[in-house]
């Protein structure tokens, strides 16, 4: 699946809630996630940019799937469709 090109990191983080992730602080241009979903925390950094570059956006979304368990692929599929 292709990852969006425009996605803001305000927005992932957005569309990160469905897994429980909250905002937990934001230091400057960055803003920390945190999940408890699987019964252990796990911390996510994401830029607070316009426009996430789509290795940083592949490498978070690989970080996630890793955490929940499940694949990138799919883990794309039910976050931007």
């Amino acid at each position: 699946m292709r990852l969006p090109r425009d996605l803001s990191g305000a927005e992932l983080a957005r569309l990160l809630r469905r897994y429980d992730y909250e905002v937990s602080r934001q230091t400057g241009s960055h803003i920390r996630l945190t999940s408890t979903m699987n019964g252990t925390e796990h911390h996510i950094t994401i830029p607070a940019h316009k426009g996430l570059k789509l290795g940083t956006l592949g490498s978070i979304l690989s970080d996630v799937a890793e955490y929940l368990k499940k694949d990138r692929e799919d883990l794309a599929k039910e976050l931007f469709n």
